[in-house]
Parts: structure tokens; sequence; C-alpha cells
């Protein structure tokens, strides 16, 4: 019995074979590890796939929105409405803003913005067939404004020839309306009343009587008329003294004197015209002139000598 005894407190005393634990944890270990490891490989798959996406989708945003910049800018030269554009691309540039800052929605609003890419397209489309639109209205326009141009300059030339045509026939007008003196005399009036033609001493000149005869003319007006005379003596100074009625006038842009001044009233026909002049002082000796004037133009002249 004790020997029996001795058996079984050996038998208990051996170790217990652990090998099928450790073969069981280590399966379980190698199970965890390769759930860890596929869990990863399909994390990194999705965030490449994601990240692969992210970057099509924000292309497609940046082409679509260089798009609209183009569009914009050819739609605001003809002339068109690019409001709704405009408001499209701050949208556009907003979603891009959000799309790379919003990360736990990142997944999300990809897959908003690629439902919404087709219709973009569509709008540029749409845009396109606006443009060549508005292109043939442009030119229709561009056409019918060359034409206008090229009428109102023919309008202009016929206008500016008919101004001309106006101009030159005025010229002739009053060319032909100017007043002529004809048949001038000039006397030396002494004292007694006595008169000297043509050439005279001092002692015979008490006035100066100057006589002609102004011209009919049928184009003329009918309107009063200032004639200015001027006796020019031989060193070609003009006589002038403003006590007896001397003043200026303009004559082809200059300043003349006169010496005396006669007004009429001239009717178109022929008148007779006399002028007496006292200078109260000698002549020079030589050969006088004396100019009549009228408007601004020289309408005859005569000349006398004094001894």
């Amino acid at each position: 019995m004790n020997e029996q005894t001795e058996n079984n407190s050996t038998e208990a005393r051996k170790p217990k074979d652990r090998t099928p634990l450790f073969i069981g944890i280590v399966v379980a270990l190698l199970g965890v590890i390769i759930f860890f490891y596929y869990v990863n490989t399909n994390l990194k798959e999705e965030k490449a796939a994601q990240a692969l996406e992210l970057n099509n989708t924000l292309l497609q945003l940046d082409s679509i929105s260089s798009e609209l910049d183009n569009k914009i800018l050819t739609i605001q030269q003809l002339g068109g409405e690019v409001d709704t554009l405009v408001k499209i691309r701050e949208k556009l540039q907003s979603e891009r803003k959000l799309l790379l800052t919003e990360i736990d929605n990142r997944k999300n609003m990809i897959s908003e913005l690629r439902a919404r890419v087709g219709g973009y397209q569509q709008l540029l489309l749409a845009k396109d067939e606006e443009i060549e639109q508005l292109t043939l209205i442009n030119e229709q326009l561009m056409s019918e404004n060359t034409e206008l141009k090229n009428e109102t300059q023919e309008l202009s030339a016929s206008i500016q020839e008919i101004n001309q045509a106006k101009e030159e026939l005025a010229e002739k007008v009053a060319f032909a309306a100017r007043l002529k003196v004809e048949g001038m005399r000039i006397y030396a009036v002494n004292e007694n009343g006595r008169e000297r033609e043509g050439e005279f001493r001092n002692r015979h000149i008490d006035q100066i009587k100057i006589n002609f005869t102004v011209g009919a003319n049928e184009v003329a007006p009918i309107e009063g008329k200032e004639l200015l005379i001027r006796v020019v003596a031989p060193d070609g100074q003009v006589l002038f003294d403003v006590t007896r009625g001397s003043g200026s006038f303009m004559y082809e842009g200059r300043e003349m004197f006169y010496t005396a001044k006669q007004e009429i009233l001239y009717d178109k026909n022929s008148q007779e015209v006399t002028v007496f002049y006292d200078k109260g002082s000698e002549y020079a000796e030589g050969k006088h002139l004396v100019e009549v004037y009228t408007d601004q133009y020289l309408m005859g002249k005569g000349t006398f000598i004094v001894k």
C-alpha cells in the first residue's frame, strides 16, 4: 500500500505538458497580428484612395474655376450678364477651401462636389452657347456701326462740301456786293470858294474837296454805309487830327488811321458823294494819295499834287 502511495505521489510531481496552450496563444497572437495588418492595410488603401479622389476633385474644381474666369472675362467684354457666374465662382472657391480644412467631413463633401461637377460642366457648355450668341450680336453691331460710321463720314463729307460751297458762294456774293468809287476828283478850295483841280499851291488851299460817285450795285444790300477817307502825304504819313474827325479802323488784320468820315444811305443806285477836309495848316509839297474804305475793304482812290 505504501508502494502504491509512493507511485501516486511520484505521478503528481511530474510537470504537465503545456505545449498545446502555447500553440493556442501563438495562433491567437498571429490572428490578432493578421487582423491588425489587414485593417491597417485597408486603412492605408482607403486613405490613398481618398487622397487620390481629393486630388482629382480639387483638379476638377480648379479647372472649372479657371474656365469660369475665362467665361466671365469673355462675357464681360461682349457686354453680357456675369452676376450668376461670379456667385458660382465664389461658391466654388469657398467649397475648395472647406474641402482642404474640414478633414472629418471630407468624404461626404467630396461625394457632394463630384455630384455637382456635372452640373457645373453643363453650365459652362451653356455659357459657351451664350458666348457664341453674344459674339454674333457684337459682330452684327460692329458691322452696323461700321456702316453707320461710313454713312456718317459720307454725310459729313457732303455737309462739308455744301458748307464749303455756301462759304464760297457767300464770299463771291460779298465780293460782288462791294461798292466802288468812280470818277474821283480832288479840288483845292480857297477862302473865296474858288476851286482848282489836280495841281495847286498851298496858298490856294483853304479846304480840300473830294468828290466821287459810289457806283450802282444790284447785289449790295440797302443799308447805311460809313465811308472812311484816308489822305496820305508824300512821306507816307496819314493826315490825322482827332479834333477834325480822324480815327482808326481794322483792315486785313491791322489797325489803320483815316483822315475823315462820311456816312451815306446806300440804295443800290449810284450816288454822288462830296467830302470837305480842312487841314488847318500847309500841306507838304508833292503827290498826295486819297483812299476811300468801307466795311474793311478799299472802294477806290485818287491823287492830287501840291506845288
